[in-house]
């Protein structure tokens, strides 16, 4: 029997499209191979919904979103858009999107290829073996609470309020899908805060010890997030699964993602309590090669492989994709970011290329 889907695809801005072509093609020769049905439709986000609709995320985009079984994004800004006000910026859009599709838990894998390990800044014996994935909760925390705004004092002083606030179900419910997604690797949770500081910290470390007698098999630590960023640098093995807030996650992330080397090759999954998921690649809109044929698009295909195996539930087909990734990379294919001496380098189409030869 066909499992038929319905992907909405967000191509967004700068190198955006170029990817998202190259992911499509992938997904049809898989589609193919795995008796899948998929019914692509495309919606406007960021700077290129902004040029078409003078906002960053338009209403009909948002009931795409809501109606399909999942949605693919590329990448959104540029420096075209970086003057307007925060309201109608690109950004304001991708904030939009999470909240209105109720996606609070971030899955951001950091996972050292062992053909790219010498792209890593690291050196080879500090980041070897390192697999980490980074949970971080995405629609609480100091993005998202209020009071926020630039406010003139009764001095006449201007000043500027964030408030970083969590509820005990928000907590409560990033810490489920954290300790779900440790029991599927090494059972090791590290929980990241500042509760040496912070009051909503307190209560974060507080939560996450209340739950973790509903998980035996998960072994639960605490990091100050000071601390942490020292580690991830230090002695990145010792992680596996690390849960943390919106700011905090926000920082982390990327510092594990460069452990890699290279930022455009690594996926990342926005999970809710039901589908849709939102997957999008953790790097920009490169807005600098943007139609230069320059882009890796590896990390938007390996996006397309987290949808299927967190939001779709086709473990078979993701690993489909994740293998033809490494067969492509143990070829020798190299787009500029990740380019090594002996290597072929190769554009974005011809990657994609080279991946749909391997499929």
């Amino acid at each position: 029997m066909t499992n038929k889907y319905s992907v909405t695809l967000l191509p967004g801005d700068g190198i955006g499209p170029e990817i998202m072509a190259v992911t499509v093609d992938v997904l049809k020769v898989i589609a193919q191979q795995c008796d899948l049905e998929f019914s692509f439709q495309e919606a406007l986000i960021g700077g290129a919904a902004i040029d078409a609709t003078d906002t960053p995320l338009p209403t009909e985009t948002i009931e795409k979103c809501r109606q399909s079984d999942a949605v693919l994004l590329a990448a959104i800004g540029g420096y075209k858009w970086d003057n307007l006000p925060r309201e109608k910026r690109p950004e304001t859009g991708l904030l939009g999107i999470r909240a209105a599709l109720g996606l609070f838990a971030n899955l951001r894998p950091a996972t050292i290829l062992p053909q790219l390990i010498d792209a890593s800044s690291l050196k080879k014996e500090v980041v070897e073996g390192v697999d980490i994935m980074v949970v971080r909760e995405l629609t609480g925390g100091i993005y998202f609470g209020q009071p926020k705004g630039i406010f003139t004092s009764e001095t006449g002083e201007k000043r500027g309020i964030n408030t970083m606030a969590y509820t005990v179900s928000e907590i409560d419910r990033i810490a489920k899908v954290a300790f779900e997604t440790a029991q599927k690797r090494k059972g090791k949770l590290c929980s990241v805060d500042k509760a040496n500081v912070l009051d909503v910290s307190q209560l974060w470390r507080d939560r996450l010890n209340a739950m973790a007698s509903q998980y035996p098999d998960v072994e639960l630590t605490h990091m100050y997030v000071d601390n942490a960023a020292m580690q991830l640098v230090r002695n990145p093995k010792q992680f596996d699964t690390i849960v943390t807030g919106n700011l905090f996650g926000d920082i982390l992330s990327d510092a594990a993602a460069m452990l890699t080397g290279s930022i455009g090759m690594l996926p990342s999954a926005s999970l809710g309590s039901d589908r849709p998921g939102l997957f999008e690649p953790v790097h920009g809109s490169a807005p600098d090669i943007a139609g230069q044929d320059k882009a890796n698009p590896l990390a938007q295909v390996l996006s397309a492989a987290m949808m299927l195996r967190y939001g779709l539930n086709e473990p078979l087909a993701a690993d489909k994709i994740e293998q033809a990734v490494l067969k492509v990379l143990d070829l020798g294919y190299r787009t500029g970011d990740i380019m090594s001496e002996g290597c072929q380098a190769v554009g974005c189409q011809g990657m994609g290329e080279a991946l749909l030869k391997v499929l």
